[in-house]
């Protein structure tokens, strides 16, 4: 009697991080549905399989570095602005805000390569790096 394996293909809801991938994309507009993608994503962290709890675990990582790098900068523009009155903030005022949109384009873009795994049904390959 020969012995037939059997292959048990799991399927992992891909729906979810995607939709919080979505928040995150949307907050970049109104800032409020970041929040919302961070309390989804946690919520689901315990129940997701080996491939997605990646992605939720760099949605997490993304948005506390996200927001830690903010708030630094929003404190630099704000001393920068004081320090404007005498003309000498004013350069880097300006410094600090292009900064501000550039981790605006750092937080977009890891969501956008993020979707791209999803859509593929693809772990994220580096959940921990701070980069990309």
């Amino acid at each position: 009697m020969s012995q037939t394996e059997t292959t048990v293909v799991t399927t992992e809801d891909r729906i979810m991080p995607a939709v919080v991938y979505g928040l995150y994309l949307l907050g970049l507009v109104n800032g409020l549905t970041i929040l919302v993608g961070l309390v989804v994503a946690y919520m689901n962290l315990d129940k997701a399989g080996p491939r997605m709890k990646t992605h939720y675990a760099f949605l997490i990582r993304t948005f506390w570095i996200g927001l830690a790098i903010f708030v630094a900068l929003a404190v630099l523009i704000g001393i920068s602005a004081v320090l404007s009155v005498v003309l000498i903030g004013l350069p880097f005022f300006f410094l600090f805000l292009f900064l501000w949109g550039a981790v605006g384009v750092w937080f977009a873009v890891r969501c956008i390569i993020g979707l791209v795994y999803i859509s593929q049904g693809e772990a994220y390959p580096r959940p921990n790096t701070w980069l990309i």
